[in-house]
């Protein structure tokens, strides 16, 4: 195993650094998002997630001595994954248009109960009744998020719970496609087909950017890489159950995030809702790996 292209001893200890500091770099690379949706077309900021994700990501190859493999085992599945995770980010960066980023977050973090309540339907997996507890009680939780004060907040906070559906799709998809390509093969493919989907759009939503706009979409693109380059390795490391509880730090980081750039904190029922979806998805988490 390497450590940012150094040797180290493969063990379980390293995964949570590497999921930690994946939880560091997402937000940063979603408030990115949220300040040039105010000044940019969102499909031409989705665009530039997706192309400067693609082009920072090939010298991942080179440092894992990696050949692209476009050529994918059942690629229906595969770019019907791909079409989740681009629905996924249109929706998160349009949300972040119209409400905080740690509210957002708190309603994205839904996602694993959405996919735990699926998992029956999709991929036949039986769910105790103690998952199903976890699973209402955390739908419940988005309850004490969901308190928009105007009508552009309540478009934000169904915008997310949209993003929240798709990635919950893309991991039903990714769960049933674990085995058909590497990590970095399917980030490849994911960023491959939302950069072309987007620049076919990109005519129809076009404001040409300054020299900080080409920066901040640059930084976008690469913090995506950097997170998912981070992600790959925690699970090289470590199993989910394992590493749950410490993908919920994104929270925090957004929250820190969100305050220091654009002085948004979240209320106290935020964070009450925040604790119960958090708690529920840990739980759900460790009864899969109990199973």
């Amino acid at each position: 195993m390497t450590f940012l292209g150094k040797n180290v001893r493969h063990s379980s200890s390293v995964a949570p650094v590497y999921m930690i500091l994946a939880m560091l770099l997402v937000p940063l690379m979603d408030g990115t998002a949220k300040i040039l949706v105010a000044s940019y077309p969102i499909g031409q900021v989705v665009w530039a997630r997706y192309f400067f994700h693609l082009l920072t990501l090939l010298p991942l190859f080179i440092l894992f001595g990696q050949k692209p493999k476009l050529k994918q085992k059942r690629v229906g599945l595969q770019i019907l994954r791909a079409f989740f995770l681009l629905g996924d980010t249109a929706f998160f960066f349009a949300a972040l248009f119209f409400i905080p980023l740690a509210n957002g977050k708190a309603v994205f973090f839904v996602s694993p109960i959405i996919m735990t309540a699926l998992a029956p339907i999709f991929l036949r997996e039986r769910v105790g009744y103690h998952r199903w507890v976890a699973v209402l009680v955390g739908f419940s939780g988005t309850l004490f998020i969901l308190k928009p004060d105007n009508e552009g907040e309540f478009l934000g906070y169904c915008l997310a719970l949209g993003s929240a559906c798709f990635y919950a799709f893309y991991l039903l998809l990714t769960r049933k496609l674990s085995t058909s390509s590497s990590p970095l093969d399917t980030l490849l493919f994911t960023a491959l087909v939302g950069t072309v989907v987007m620049t076919v759009a990109l005519p129809f939503s076009w404001t040409m950017p300054n020299l900080n706009g080409w920066l901040l979409m640059l930084a976008m693109g690469l913090l995506g890489t950097l997170s998912h380059f981070f992600i790959i390795k925690a699970f090289e490391a470590g199993n989910v159950s394992q590493l749950a509880p410490f993908s919920y730090a994104e929270i925090v980081s957004a929250t820190i995030f969100g305050v220091v750039v654009f002085g948004d904190f979240p209320n106290f029922s935020t964070w009450i809702g925040i604790a119960l979806v958090i708690g529920c998805g840990v739980y759900i988490a460790k009864r899969q790996h109990k199973r």
